[in-house]
């Protein structure tokens, strides 16, 4: 990997800015919650601060990208951050800030069963995520679902977190390919 931009735990360890990638379900949220308590960052979370707009007629509907590029760009702008995704709309502003990304290359079998769980749970027990919104079953059979979200966007992340690893001029990026390696991670830095 000689000339890749990989980042190491130490240089996360001194990270101001970080950015969390990987597939729906990877568990990126949990992940930029842990790492910024570690190391006394403020954590945003894409989908409720920049992704969509609170709940209205129990349908989720997405900010303009406008106005998700305003939002993006002032988070961008903090000195200390980390962010659990980054949207194609705002991806520029917020990668070429970033001290570290974090890419969450689980294989996957792996994503689609924590988004399952997760889904289900959701379903179950009503409650509200992401401003308010709600998952449903109804929703879930629908062409919107965010199982089919996943598979439909899968193969993009994960090539997308491999390229910028695998290009000099990227930035520095560890991918990590499973939960114990995440675990190893993130005791390291604590």
């Amino acid at each position: 990997m000689v000339g890749m931009p990989t980042a190491t735990a130490s240089d996360l360890g001194r990270a101001r800015r970080v950015l969390i990638h990987g597939a729906t379900g990877s568990g990126k949220s949990t992940a930029a919650a842990r790492i910024g308590r570690i190391l006394d960052l403020p954590v945003h979370l894409a989908d409720e601060e920049i992704g969509f707009l609170p709940a209205s007629q129990a349908v989720w509907t997405n900010r303009p990208a406008e106005e998700m590029r305003r939002i993006a760009g002032s988070i961008a702008a903090e000195e200390r951050w980390v962010l659990d995704s980054s949207y194609g709309a705002f991806r520029d502003q917020v990668l070429s800030r970033a001290d570290v990304v974090i890419g969450l290359d689980y294989p996957r079998w792996l994503s689609l069963a924590r988004l399952l769980r997760r889904t289900a749970g959701r379903i179950r027990d009503g409650r509200l995520v992401c401003n308010g919104n709600r998952e449903t079953l109804r929703e879930q059979l629908s062409r919107d679902s965010i199982i089919v979200w996943h598979f439909t966007s899968f193969a993009r992340k994960r090539a997308t977190m491999r390229a910028w690893a695998a290009d000099p001029a990227g930035p520095p990026t560890i991918l990590v390919s499973g939960l114990a390696e995440l675990e190893r991670l993130i005791a390291a830095i604590s």
